[in-house]
């Protein structure tokens, strides 16, 4: 596939008004919130359930991708359609996490490094065939006493560009995530400048890997205090200290960002957007790539009567949807 093509799926992925469903979950990490909701975790629940978020009516209007986990991008609807072409008439792309999860890193206790790089080349070659368009690698950054290391933060980065070469070389949009975890007690400035080192270590990294920016997205973590440092702060200043650390390391030709919204509560995750698009105008389409944040409420009213409680919880996962595209255009009004 040509950059053209590559950066027209890019922009696709950031249009405006519209962001990223993460339903991506691996069937452990989907076990355990099935678990919090009393459904059990069956191929043909997690199956069920995906089928409730991606054929959510008028999904499309506020979502342009949602990233997958391998089993779901096999899978079909009770009728038999394939997920991926459920999406692709929605006008939905379908991306696909392809990391395999974090492990130790070897000799720095109490960090870790993503690993997958293996096979990928093969993988991804599948996930086209399969009609991925993007894909997904998460790197894990802990903010605690001589954490992040210098080696932690290299080891992750050089992996996320090997990552995204790959991806363009077999057609699909890399988007790259590397999370600096909200765990810890650490100011908002310690963030700010562990945050601006993870970055310019990545956009280093995909520079010296020849990976083209213009068919690469950014997801990236904001610049939060810890869960629990003692001094929590105003959403203006996350977004204003979120959008100073992302001018002073991510190149203007980027051709979008989306956020993750680990640890925060939803309405949080949707203040921040729409406070920092407000700031604008940005180098950059600012959008959100939620999980959790998108789903958990769904998930609820789904888990208590799945064969009857579908097109309620659709309700929910329209709402939440069109609450972050208002916030990506800097229009959200808190309910």
């Amino acid at each position: 596939m040509s950059i053209e093509q590559l950066a027209e799926t890019a922009q696709a992925m950031v249009a405006a008004g519209k962001g990223i469903i993460a339903i991506d979950e691996s069937n452990g990490t989907i076990g355990k919130r099935f678990e919090a909701v009393g459904v059990a975790n069956s191929e043909d629940n997690r199956r069920a359930y995906r089928e409730m978020l991606l054929t959510t009516p008028k999904l499309g209007e506020h979502i342009s991708g949602a990233i997958l986990f391998d089993e779901t991008l096999r899978q079909s609807t009770r009728d038999g359609v394939p997920f991926a072409r459920v999406m692709r008439n929605a006008g939905i792309i379908p991306g696909i996490k392809v990391d395999r999860g974090t492990h130790p890193l070897a000799g720095f206790p109490g960090e870790v490094v993503t690993e997958g790089l293996d096979g990928l080349r093969e993988r991804l070659r599948e996930y086209y065939r399969l009609g991925a368009r993007f894909a997904k690698w998460r790197a894990v950054i802990h903010i605690g006493e001589d954490m992040p290391s210098g080696t932690c933060i290299e080891v992750n980065t050089h992996a996320l560009a090997r990552y995204a070469a790959l991806c363009q070389e077999n057609g699909l949009v890399p988007m790259v995530e590397p999370e600096v975890l909200m765990d810890g007690d650490h100011d908002i400035e310690t963030c700010y400048e562990v945050t601006e080192v993870v970055l310019r270590s990545l956009f280093d990294a995909l520079y010296n890997q020849s990976v083209m920016l213009e068919g690469t997205i950014l997801k990236a973590s904001m610049v939060l205090p810890g869960k629990g440092c003692d001094e929590q702060v105003a959403v203006d200043e996350v977004a204003s200290s979120t959008l100073m650390c992302l001018k002073s390391a991510v190149p203007a030709i980027l051709p979008g960002i989306v956020f993750l919204s680990g640890g925060q509560s939803d309405e949080d995750a949707t203040a921040h957007l729409d406070a920092m698009n407000r700031m604008g105008p940005n180098p950059w389409p600012l959008s959100f790539s939620y999980g959790r944040a998108m789903q958990q409420a769904a998930l609820k009213l789904w888990a208590q009567d799945p064969a009857n409680n579908v097109a309620r919880a659709q309700e929910i996962v329209h709402a939440r949807a069109r609450d972050n595209g208002l916030a990506a255009l800097g229009e959200w009004t808190p309910a």
